[in-house]
């Protein structure tokens, strides 16, 4: 599942980002000229090539005593972990328990090396500091309430609030410094001899991480959300001739807690979500591969995940279901429509909902994508674009772009919470929203998959 919080449309970034060479443990920041005249990467081309396949679990600190007084972090080194943060801290522990980590990169600052000291436990391994995964360096911002940065700083301060990534302060570009620092942090993670990393860092640094290796830019800062003890995970596979490894975002910002509950994101609060679903197990689903799923109607276990599904979303008002025509996305979203209307007969709502269902073309999966495609071992040794025909994935790109533009029509423009669930295979957005949470599955139970496991062949990889 993916939830998204659509926000304004933030400024494309300018940036221009340089080639720098840090060690791990003394930095030298960027000056705003130096960043001017530096060209622009390629999309993941200074990922380092892969001998073997690798995963890359990423985490952010627990709850710190500067995050519960709203102060401005940056990379001081002044605020610890509350109690929540250790309380975080330990579930995360258990969350990860099952995985057979190899080694344990940390930011050197407390309140992340704590965080990590309380995930690693009695592990054998030393953790590895490295201080290149501090978090964003703010400056003269670094210390100040959030209102008393508003009010010392006026002007700068609502442009590091709509345009960050062209935000510059006491003479530097923290976001883009901080893009720099990501794609260094890279060089050494992915160097490691280990299958299975483990990163304890911080919100800003672990979204920059999350956006170097998808090779997107510092427009990007803010859309990836990173909760306190959020895990992300990036599995890393070796490509043919020694290029860059394939990427694949497996979880976004897993968390304990519902993704779907109301609140702010990445501190804007927002009154309109889609919340993304994607269809039930169907009939057929052993048999066929990456597409051919649509058809069928669902299984046993689709019925099943379809209901965990309206569950999870009962709480949660929602306005509006648009789904693809195809028979299984049809019968998930009916499952939640239902449950959405039968509120009040099961304690959730004082009275009956009334939920607007809706297919929408654009959410149906391409004929080409209804044949056998190649198994999903083939497709991690050779990469997704390998796996398919050019012109077919750029069709299912366009295809994804009209189904967004569908799905915001569909959103009233005025200050109305609005909650549209979608079911179907729609991709990623072109607008600013904010990424909460993807892949999400925690609610199907027995039947959920786990964040992270332990690794012991290529096969289960």
């Amino acid at each position: 599942m993916l939830l998204l919080a659509p926000s304004p449309p933030a400024a494309p970034s300018a940036a221009h980002r340089r080639k720098v060479g840090q060690s791990a443990h003394r930095v030298r920041c960027s000056s705003v000229r130096e960043l001017e005249r530096s060209p622009n990467p390629r999309p993941g081309e200074r990922l380092p090539p892969l001998r073997e396949a690798k995963r890359v679990v990423l985490v952010r600190h627990g709850q710190s005593t500067w995050n519960a007084e709203g102060r401005i972090q940056g990379s001081s080194d002044i605020s610890v972990l509350t109690p929540k943060g250790e309380s975080q801290a330990e579930t995360s522990r258990l969350m990860l328990l099952s995985d057979s980590f190899d080694a344990c990169f940390t930011s050197p600052l407390a309140r992340s090396r704590r965080t990590a000291e309380i995930i690693w436990a009695d592990r054998g391994e030393d953790l590895i500091p490295d201080s290149d995964l501090r978090e964003i360096d703010l400056y003269s911002f670094q210390g100040l309430l959030k209102n008393e940065g508003k009010e010392r700083y006026g002007v700068l301060y609502r442009q590091w609030q709509k345009n960050a990534a062209n935000f510059s302060i006491d003479g530097h570009y923290p976001v883009r410094e901080l893009w720099d620092r990501a794609q260094n942090c890279w060089e050494r993670i992915l160097a490691h001899e280990g299958k299975s990393v483990l990163v304890v860092a911080h919100n800003a640094v672990n979204q920059a991480l999350v956006a170097t290796s998808l090779g997107l830019g510092t427009e990007y800062f803010r859309i990836l959300l990173q909760s306190n003890c959020g895990a992300s995970v990036l599995d890393f596979t070796p490509q043919a001739g020694g290029g860059p490894p394939a990427v694949c975002l497996n979880r976004l910002n897993q968390t304990p807690n519902s993704p779907v509950a109301s609140g702010s994101s990445a501190g804007r609060k927002t009154s309109k979500r889609i919340i993304l679903v994607c269809q039930g197990a169907t009939q057929n689903s052993a048999e066929i591969g990456v597409g051919g799923m649509g058809y069928a109607p669902l299984n046993m276990l689709g019925i099943i995940q379809s209901q965990k599904t309206a569950e999870l979303l009962l709480d949660q008002k929602v306005n509006g279901i648009l789904c693809s025509p195809q028979v299984a996305a049809v019968d998930t979203a009916t499952t939640i429509c239902e449950v959405q209307e039968a509120a009040d007969c099961l304690g959730a709502d004082c009275v009956p909902r009334y939920v607007e269902m809706k297919k929408l073309l654009e959410l149906e999966i391409d004929d080409a994508f209804q044949t056998k495609q190649k198994s999903f071992g083939e497709i991690a040794q050779s990469g997704w674009l390998g796996s398919m025909e050019y012109r077919t994935l750029e069709g299912l790109w366009n295809q994804s772009k009209a189904a967004w533009q569908a799905l915001l029509n569909e959103l009233q423009d005025d200050t109305s919470e609005r909650i549209l669930v979608v079911v179907g295979h729609p991709d990623g957005p072109k607008g600013r929203g904010v990424v909460r949470c993807t892949n999400y599955t925690a609610h199907l139970g027995r039947w959920s998959i786990p964040i992270t496991r332990t690794m012991e062949t290529d096969e289960e990889f």
